[in-house]
């Protein structure tokens, strides 16, 4: 079969001008991430965090089902963040300058912190929602009280990053003594009592008393990072007490 023959450009025809196409219009996804919004992301991770800890507090207090709700979005909000900034880092951190790439990596560790603060907070939550029975009033209120400890620690750590505040990280390693006293307390009551074979209410208070220390752990994780991103050097592996003076 014959090819047509393209039409010269003196044949006086008129040849079809190709369509210009749109400028391509980058998604949100692929947009490129700011160090700032990065930085913003950690400081928001460090709020959820702080309201899990206060929602359990009302958990532990009223066995109030909007705070357990509440407990869990915020477990799967800290999810999303740490999957966002673990994905979006790599490429922020290499368009920024020594100082800035030191805030996006403390704002990786941060956040790695922040998430596992979260889990161990549901985990807390899991533990009191599926009682059959009401904990004795006094393990209530120490629990109760290491959570509002752990909230403290956390408003401390988000003003301490948000302010470079040094006293900020200075407090929550002292009240991490604090919480340590509380469950060491816990631990010596419920060990030294003689219970009913089948009754494993203590044994629960532990366990619970056991992921708030963790996460209080957690928080003096943040502490040292804090410090770390201020002073430029590290408190990972010196003595609790002395990191404290």
């Amino acid at each position: 079969m014959p090819r047509k023959v393209p039409a010269s450009r003196d044949s006086g025809v008129e040849q079809a001008q190709p369509t210009p196409r749109p400028p391509r219009v980058r998604p949100a996804s692929e947009a490129k991430p700011r160090a700032d919004d990065l930085v913003q992301l950690a400081l928001k991770a460090c709020l959820i965090a702080r309201d899990a800890a206060f929602n359990v507090r009302d958990l532990l207090s009223n066995s109030s089902r909007m705070a357990f709700l509440a407990i869990k979005d915020c477990e799967q909000e800290l999810d999303r963040i740490e999957r966002q900034i673990d994905e979006r880092l790599p490429a922020a951190i290499t368009r920024v300058n020594e100082a800035r790439a030191r805030q996006l990596l403390s704002s990786l560790k941060s956040t790695t912190d922040l998430e596992r603060i979260g889990d161990l907070v549901m985990s807390v939550a899991l533990r009191a929602q599926s009682r059959p029975t009401k904990m004795a009033t006094g393990d209530v209120r120490q629990l109760v009280e290491m959570s509002a400890k752990l909230r403290d620690m956390l408003d401390l750590i988000h003003k301490g990053f948000s302010t470079l505040d040094l006293e900020c990280a200075r407090s929550v390693l002292q009240m991490d003594k604090e919480i340590d006293r509380i469950c060491h307390a816990l631990f010596q009551k419920h060990l030294a009592e003689t219970v009913a074979q089948g009754d494993t209410t203590g044994f629960e208070v532990l366990l619970m008393a056991q992921a708030l220390e963790r996460a209080g752990d957690h928080a003096t994780n943040l502490a040292e990072d804090l410090y770390s991103l201020i002073e430029g050097r590290s408190l990972r592996h010196v003595p609790k007490k002395k990191a404290a003076n």
